[in-house]
């Protein structure tokens, strides 16, 4: 039996906000479908040259309200990138904290707005201990 991974969907409170976080991260809509009926809204976003790993961003319009609390106990995304300590700091100089600093070169852990942990990985081998990374103490958690 083949198994093909589709895509991770995660609930949003904020569309926009959520999307202009991934945004920060690289991430582009590739899809989206509002319906009307459902009065909820999909938007796919994922990093270029990975279309076919999105991130399902799902937004009800009238909120979340009245939708069972199932604790599904989502983990975190995450993402191999080019240089950990640029994206880093690119983040953070759009006002994401860096809750996991990359203190190893290799990896870092962020919040989207809505509270979803993304990881992030550097590609290739750890770069070599950097400040202001090295020295960097968590902030909340992850």
């Amino acid at each position: 039996m083949r198994v093909k991974y589709l895509h991770t969907m995660v609930r949003v409170l904020d569309l926009e906000k959520t999307m202009a976080f991934f945004s920060l991260l690289g991430l582009k809509e590739t899809r989206r479908i509002d319906n009307e009926k459902g009065r909820f809204s999909l938007v796919f976003m994922a990093a270029e040259g990975n279309e076919d790993c999105p991130v399902e961003l799902t937004y009800n319009w009238d909120g979340d309200e009245g939708l069972p609390s199932d604790s599904r106990h989502f983990g975190h995304l995450a993402y191999r990138v080019e240089n950990i300590y640029e994206l880093c700091q690119h983040l953070m100089d759009n006002g994401v904290t860096i809750n996991r600093p990359p203190r190893d070169g290799h990896m870092a852990f962020v919040r989207s707005p809505d509270n979803i942990s993304i990881e992030l990985l550097q590609e290739g081998d750890a770069l070599a201990p950097a400040e202001p990374w090295a020295s960097m103490e968590n902030t909340g958690h992850w």
